[in-house]
């Protein structure tokens, strides 16, 4: 079973509209992944905040849980939206080699190109959600493959 992952920027009371939501992308400027799981963005808080990985997966706990569709939404730390929202093309660079290497991505089969693709909608994802004071929220949905 896969995850499909969307990461959108919305107003904090659009929570549970996001987690009702059957495809957020299509409602909310945002990304849409596949197979980015918690314990990923975990990772890429504690690499881009230099919180521990502990702390950075204790900050991605759901904060909603859709009762229709078992969606879980997350609330992505500011921390982490401001860091994205600051990463130039240098920084995706070496930041997409750093996350390739973990054992999260690395296990998973991603290549350096795939992260720093991941990175650079990221950034712009952070960077709108920045300009429009509004908040990055991700909506995991299991896949049934």
């Amino acid at each position: 079973m896969g995850i499909l992952t969307n990461i959108v920027a919305a107003e904090e009371d659009e929570v549970e509209a996001i987690g009702d939501s059957l495809q957020p992308v299509d409602e909310w400027s945002g990304i849409s992944l596949r197979d980015v799981s918690i314990a990923k963005i975990a990772t890429l808080h504690s690499l881009l905040t230099g919180d521990l990985y502990d702390d950075a997966a204790a900050q991605c706990e759901p904060i909603y849980i859709s009762p229709a569709e078992g969606a879980l939404v997350l609330r992505l730390a500011d921390e982490l939206k401001e860091r994205l929202a600051g990463l130039d093309e240098e920084a995706l660079d070496a930041i997409a080699a750093e996350l390739t290497a973990t054992e999260e991505f690395e296990t998973a089969g991603w290549d350096e190109e795939e992260v720093g693709g991941m990175l650079a909608d990221l950034a712009d994802l952070a960077r709108l959600a920045e300009s429009q004071g509004q908040t990055l929220f991700v909506w995991l949905h299991p896949l049934r493959t």
